[in-house]
């Protein structure tokens, strides 16, 4: 039983969170609030939350299990994409120097903690300067951990702990690839707002048609899956989503006839649908729209068009969804701890479930347990729990306000008394 890493990759990969038009970035911590362009209110978005809150759940979902159909359900990357890039451009009413500094310091320093973590780990398991060849390449890639601008160096596989898979260091780091791709996005999002304020139609489009041409004309060449490639083809499979998220919180979506979007972003997924079915694979395994970019980006293009012309706005829960609201807040205000340490819960699980094996009664009564990967993910889901509540706080920290453990809301009493 392994953990599953997503998008097919062995050099880097799942796809977190993330990131929305709110008074408070849930993603990466509370700010001040700038001015909102009229055609927004002031005041969290609950839609949009819960939007994150889903997307980081089909994360966690998608690395246990592995079920192809479930980016197709919910393209999760597409959508966090898109809500930061509207929170960016709402944040973006002020100077963007500081905006950039602030999502970076709100970034990085839970970055820096996991990676303290994973590089000590690492060494302890046996990975060092000599362990590629080029020792003084080695130290300058260390360099990534501190500002992703490309992947962060790990092992390939580690034989230093006898419990755990020797390629758990790569099942575990490279989900980062989401990280570098929204730092790109951070820094060249003043550029892309000015342009879609100048030309929307070819600023949206243009992530797609880069995409498309990179994966179409160029996918045989020699440096593809370099540094460079990998870097160039994530930012532009999900581009067309960051700039969609800013055109959203710009308002121009409003400024399409309502007929339109609705009948044309399902024809966009259609198209990525029909160039996923066209790929060359395995008949005996179904097909990973992960796995390939040009239907990945088309497919949540469309899907997120879809979400982001139903929006609509709640400052407070449908009362449905009221019960909800604590699970929800959780996650939107640990967003970046959880992206970052689910694959360590996934992987921890299963080295605790193992030697249950050796137990007569348990082997004689619950081997289908023990070999579901629900149980893992149960086993998963505490290790998460108190991984989270171990760094979550460095969150707190990066937002500038006291840390907290565990920032669960609480009920007012004003409303309680309210309804007595």
């Amino acid at each position: 039983m392994t953990a599953f890493v997503d998008r097919g990759r062995t050099h880097e990969t799942v796809q977190l969170r993330i990131p929305a038009a709110l008074r408070q970035d849930p993603e990466l911590g509370p700010e001040p609030e700038p001015e909102a362009p009229p055609t927004r209110k002031g005041g969290r978005d609950r839609y949009l939350d819960l939007l994150r809150a889903l997307a980081l759940g089909r994360v966690v979902l998608y690395h246990n299990f592995g079920w192809f159909w479930l980016p197709l359900v919910f393209p999760s990357m597409g959508v966090m994409f898109a809500l930061a890039g509207s929170l960016m451009a709402r944040s973006l009413s002020r100077p963007a120097p500081g905006v950039i500094r602030g999502r970076l310091r709100r970034l990085l320093p839970p970055m820096w903690l996991f990676g303290a973590a994973m590089i000590a780990l690492q060494i302890l398991g046996g990975w060092g300067p000599g362990s590629e060849g080029h020792p003084s390449w080695w130290w300058a890639k260390l360099a990534f951990w501190i500002l992703p601008l490309s992947t962060p160096p790990y092992a390939d596989e580690l034989s230093g702990f006898q419990h755990v898979e020797h390629t758990w260091a790569a099942q575990i780091i490279v989900p980062l690839w989401y990280l570098r791709a929204y730092l790109w996005y951070v820094l060249l999002s003043p550029l892309m707002l000015r342009a879609l304020r100048r030309f929307p139609v070819v600023t949206l489009s243009a992530p797609l048609a880069m995409v498309i041409v990179m994966n179409a004309f160029f996918v045989d060449q020699e440096f593809v899956y370099g540094r460079v490639w990998e870097t160039a083809n994530d930012f532009a499979t999900f581009g067309a989503c960051w700039i969609l998220g800013m055109a959203h919180q710009e308002g121009l979506l409003k400024k399409i006839p309502q007929y339109v979007l609705p009948s044309v972003a399902p024809l966009i997924m259609v198209a990525g649908l029909w160039y996923l079915q066209t790929r060359p694979v395995d008949p005996t395994v179904a097909t990973d729209i992960e796995s390939w970019p040009i239907a990945q980006a088309l497919w949540s293009f469309g899907f997120v068009a879809i979400l982001l012309h139903v929006s609509p706005s709640w400052e407070q829960w449908p009362r449905p969804l009221e019960r909800w609201n604590g699970l929800v807040s959780l996650l939107n205000a640990r967003a970046v701890s959880v992206y970052l340490w689910h694959q360590v819960a996934l992987v921890v699980a299963i080295p605790l479930i193992d030697p249950l094996w050796s137990v007569p009664f348990v082997y004689a009564n619950f081997q289908w347990l023990l070999a579901s990967q629900w149980f893992t993910l149960l086993v998963a889901i505490p290790l998460l729990g108190l991984l989270v509540l171990t760094f979550g706080w460095v969150e707190d920290l990066a937002a500038k306000r006291s840390p907290r453990l565990f920032p669960y809301p609480r009920r007012r009493r004003g409303r309680r008394r309210a309804a007595d």
